[in-house]
C-alpha cells in the first residue's frame, strides 16, 4: 500500500553557553525533555555547544540522551563534536534512535577554518531510518551543493544540520539552508548554538506551493529554546523526484 500523507513531528534546540560539560548536558536535556514532552518524532541540537566538545566515548557520555530518547520514543541528533577512533580525530554527529540505541555517526566532509589542521574530512554521507529517512549535514558542509543533493538522491526525506554559526554569518547560513531546501525540495532543521560569539537562530525551512512555484517558508529560534515542527514528508516527493529528471548533465 502506497501512503498518501507522511505525517512527522521534527524539532530542533538551541542551546546557550554553559561553564563545564555537566552543564551543558543538563542544559540540552532540559530540551530534550521539552521536544520530548510536545510529541517530537526526531530532533536535533547544535555543533560543539559544550564546554570541551572532545568526546571519544559517546554512549558513555552522552547516556542522558539515550534515556531521553528512550522514554520518549524520539530521535535525536544529540549535536557534533570532536572524537578519536585509532589515530583518526573527525568531527561527527552521532544518532540516538527512538529504543535508545547509537546507531551510528556521520562524519563532517568540510572540516572548516583550522580544524583543517586537526580533522580528517569525511567521505561519505549516510541516510538514517528510524521514523522516516534523513540526513545530517554539519554546519560549513551546507555550503557545498552537493552534500545536500547526494543526501536527497539516497533517498533522504528531511535533513537535520547541528551548526555552529558566529553572529555575523548567520544571513548567509540562512541562504544556504533555505537554497538547498529549495534546490532538493526537502525540508531542512538547522540548530545552533546562542553565545556572545555565536547568533542562535536556529531555522527550520519547509515549502509551500503557490500556483506551481515553491516558496520557502522560515522559522526561526531565539535565544535559549526549541522550535518544531510538524511535516508531510510525502509531499515533496514528486517535485523532488521531478526536480533530478529535469537536471541535465553539462561540461
Amino acid at each position: 500500500m502506497i501512503l498518501a500523507t507522511l505525517m512527522i513531528k521534527l524539532g530542533i534546540g538551541q542551546t546557550t553557553i554553559s561553564h563545564s560539560n555537566d552543564e551543558g548536558i543538563k542544559q540540552a536535556s532540559q530540551l530534550l525533555e521539552r521536544l520530548g514532552k510536545n510529541e517530537a518524532d526526531i530532533v536535533c541540537l547544535p555543533e560543539q555547544y559544550l564546554a570541551e566538545n572532545r568526546i571519544d566515548d559517546f554512549e558513555t557520555v552522552l547516556s542522558p540522551f539515550a534515556k531521553i530518547a528512550k522514554q520518549y520514543n524520539m530521535t535525536i541528533i544529540p549535536g557534533a563534536f570532536y572524537t578519536k577512533s585509532g589515530t583518526k580525530q573527525t568531527i561527527s554527529a552521532p544518532v540516538i534512535d527512538n529504543t535508545g540505541q547509537f546507531i551510528g555517526v556521520q562524519e563532517k566532509i568540510h572540516p572548516f577554518d583550522n580544524e583543517k589542521d586537526t580533522i580528517s574530512p569525511g567521505s561519505e554521507v549516510k541516510v538514517f531510518s528510524t521514523k522516516c529517512k534523513f540526513g545530517i549535514i554539519i554546519c560549513y558542509d551546507m555550503v557545498f551543493s552537493d552534500v545536500a543533493q547526494t543526501l536527497a538522491k539516497k533517498g533522504s526525506q528531511v535533513l537535520f544540520s547541528p551548526a555552529r554559526i558566529v553572529r555575523h554569518g548567520i544571513q548567509p547560513w540562512h541562504l544556504y539552508c533555505q537554497t538547498r531546501a529549495l534546490e532538493n525540495r526537502i525540508p531542512i532543521l538547522a540548530a545552533n548554538t546562542q553565545t556572545s560569539k555565536f547568533g542562535g537562530k536556529s531555522i527550520i525551512v519547509d515549502m509551500i506551493e503557490d500556483d506551481g512555484v515553491m516558496i520557502p517558508k522560515t522559522k526561526i529560534t531565539v535565544g535559549q529554546g526549541i522550535r518544531l515542527d510538524t511535516f508531510d514528508l510525502k509531499k515533496y516527493e514528486k517535485s523532488r523526484k521531478t526536480r533530478f529528471l529535469d537536471h541535465k548533465k553539462f561540461t
